[in-house]
């Protein structure tokens, strides 16, 4: 009977995650495939030869900064939730959506840098990707500075805080992943350029 008991006493934990953690993962890992699928298309067609090679806007390294430290500001954010600082958590999430804001922008100006370059979405198969790859982290950078947006109403009705962490952890999981993408699509391209 001891055995038992103490066998019982040693049982593990099973893992537990958030249900609306777990679909964050699950939809992060679908975008991984959507990108990873993306990009090795760019290579084969790239291989196949009718490829018009252009210069990248200048204006994707400041974006690249701007995603950077937008990705800094969220982590400052999500620190000041942990130790209940909250006027730096609004702080820090008003400045996190203001840079994801500038990024947006100045993908748009990336945008208009390759139209003036007469790179179109049409006619150039480099150019259709490189406005699919911007255009696809954009839409998916929109959803998160939505998500940021409510995060910093819900701060400033006090509801997040280091009792109350789950919404900014998910937050500033999806926020990082999509610096990290973005920094992996801009390596990608000055590599593949």
């Amino acid at each position: 009977m001891e055995e038992r008991l103490a066998y019982t006493e040693g049982a593990e934990q099973p893992i537990a995650m958030h249900p609306k953690k777990f679909a964050l993962w699950l939809f992060i890992v679908s975008v991984v495939m959507i990108f990873a699928g993306m990009t090795s298309a760019f290579i084969v067609r790239q291989g196949e030869g009718n490829w018009l090679d252009y210069n990248l806007p200048g204006i994707l390294w400041f974006t690249s900064g701007i995603i950077l430290l937008s990705s800094a500001s969220m982590h400052w954010a999500y620190q000041s939730a942990k130790n209940d600082r909250i006027p730096n958590l609004k702080i820090a999430l008003s400045l996190t959506t203001l840079l994801g804001m500038v990024f947006l922008v100045g993908q748009w100006y990336s945008w208009v840098a390759l139209v003036a370059n007469n790179v179109y979405f049409v006619g150039n198969p480099a150019g259709s990707f490189m406005y699919v790859l911007t255009g696809l982290h954009a839409a998916h950078l929109i959803s998160g500075v939505i998500f940021l947006i409510i995060v910093l109403i819900s701060s400033f009705r006090y509801k997040i805080h280091s009792q109350r962490m789950n919404t900014i952890e998910m937050c500033a999981t999806y926020w990082h992943f999509l610096g990290g993408l973005w920094i992996y699509l801009f390596v990608f391209l000055l590599l593949n350029h």
